[in-house]
């Protein structure tokens, strides 16, 4: 399976597929008494794919996720399916539109969300899942379409060959952090976000990206983020560095939102430091890009400031181009207001759903209350600057005070107080085309 946050290119949906074995395989596999390894567990200190396939080959039961399509789990399910002819299931998120190719095998589908999985869902599918564990380990049925088709195949055994390959690799290419696993590494690294230490974190998603065969999307995308975070040797040289990264993933043709949205916040921070109004440019062509896949409130806040910009840039000189900017961005705080609305119901209706899993005292329940609170607070202060975007500043206040009823990180409020302050200074300049005209509160 995929790992880390992945989006399914056909619909656009961003999956935390994390949360998909943390919940859902990890302990129902344990529970049957295996040892569950997930391929950025493996513990090595030479190829990794090497150490895949012979896991792919020895494995008494393996699970595979195409939740998104993961092009990397789909091809090691067609690896496991050459190279064994049973104990092997397939389970995916139900909005899964898959090819033609898998409609003859059997899928076992489950709910996701998107950022979270509802917590009767985890309960339903432990229990279909443990139970399908359970009759492929009894039954040792082919489950496998290569030996149901060419019944007469004898399956392979593992060769000297490999374990050849295996001690060459360990010997010639010794990636950083050796002997540890990936899924360790990531961790240590999104751990030091939360502790503020991007220094840290982007060395270590390096290291990540180099045991990962410099390929995984994901990885690519924390490392951009810690690249400019970390500001070294400066800001601005961190930018540029950050961008490239995000070159390397196909920028210019990808549908991935999560690319374009992250190359949409390089490019605004570009321009604010001084480099170039085509950077502005740029911006607000990724955020539109992704605000119009994922119809979400982050992109659209986003996307409205870059249109602000743009009106008192050096690229408008007529009153007429700034009104149409200022048009477009009200518009766009216009739809937040709905999509906050949308999102509070979906949010409030989840989290009473998981109320008996917040209130049970457990580590699981309280990291799922903290995160209910972060996407709250989010919705709010979206909401407020909507509103003050729009001029009703009695909105905006009242929902600033319902905010700050949440419990929510200072970090959280720094962003947030330091957008408003970018909104406040540029709005000034021309809030006054504005029928009626745009006043600060301020």
């Amino acid at each position: 399976m995929g790992f880390g946050t992945k989006t399914d290119y056909i619909n656009g949906r961003k999956l935390d597929l994390n949360k998909s074995y943390r919940l859902l395989i990890k302990p129902v596999v344990e529970s049957k008494g295996l040892e569950c390894v997930r391929a950025d567990e493996i513990t090595h200190s030479g190829s990794i794919d090497v150490q895949m396939y012979r896991e792919l080959l020895q494995a008494d039961l393996v699970i595979a996720d195409l939740s998104t399509l993961n092009a990397n789990a789909v091809y090691e399910l067609g690896v496991r399916h050459a190279l064994r002819p049973y104990t092997t299931l397939v389970i995916s998120e139900d909005k899964l539109m898959y090819p033609f190719d898998l409609n003859h095998i059997l899928i076992h589908g489950y709910q996701h969300l998107g950022d979270a999985i509802d917590y009767e869902e985890v309960e339903r599918f432990r229990e279909v899942l443990g139970n399908v564990i359970q009759q492929v380990l009894d039954k040792k049925e082919p489950d496998s379409p290569v030996y149901t088709y060419l019944n007469s195949l004898i399956p392979p055994k593992l060769q000297a060959e490999i374990e050849k390959a295996v001690e060459k690799s360990d010997r010639t290419s010794p990636p950083p952090e050796v002997g540890k696993a990936l899924s360790l590494i990531i961790q240590e690294a999104e751990d030091a976000i939360d502790t503020k230490e991007f220094s840290k974190a982007k060395h270590l998603f390096q290291s990540a990206l180099l045991l990962s065969g410099q390929k995984d999307v994901y990885i690519i995308h924390r490392l951009a983020f810690t690249t400019y975070k970390a500001a070294e040797p400066n800001l601005v040289a961190s930018l540029y560095e950050s961008l490239k990264l995000l070159e390397s993933i196909n920028l210019a043709h990808t549908n991935d939102p999560e690319t374009v949205s992250s190359a949409g916040a390089v490019k605004k921070k570009l321009y604010e430091c001084g480099e170039g109004a085509n950077h502005l440019e740029d911006s607000i062509l990724y955020y539109q890009r992704s605000y119009y896949l994922l119809n979400n409130r982050y992109n659209g806040i986003n996307l409205a400031l870059t249109l602000v910009y743009h009106a008192t840039s050096s690229l408008v000189d007529k009153d007429q181009e700034r009104i149409a900017d200022l048009v477009f961005a009200r518009r766009t705080w216009q739809r937040i207001l709905v999509l906050c609305e949308r999102d509070w119901e979906l949010i409030s209706e989840k989290e009473e759903n998981d109320q008996e899993l917040i209130n049970n005292g457990t580590k699981e329940g309280q990291e799922l209350q903290e995160y209910y609170n972060a996407q709250k607070y989010w919705i709010l202060v979206n909401r407020a600057e909507a509103y003050f975007g729009l001029g009703d500043f009695d909105s905006y206040d009242q929902s600033i005070q319902e905010s700050l009823t949440i419990k929510f990180h200072p970090w959280q409020l720094e962003s947030f107080t330091e957008q408003i302050g970018k909104l406040d200074a540029e709005l000034k300049k021309v809030g006054h085309l504005l029928e009626p005209k745009w006043e600060s509160p301020v």
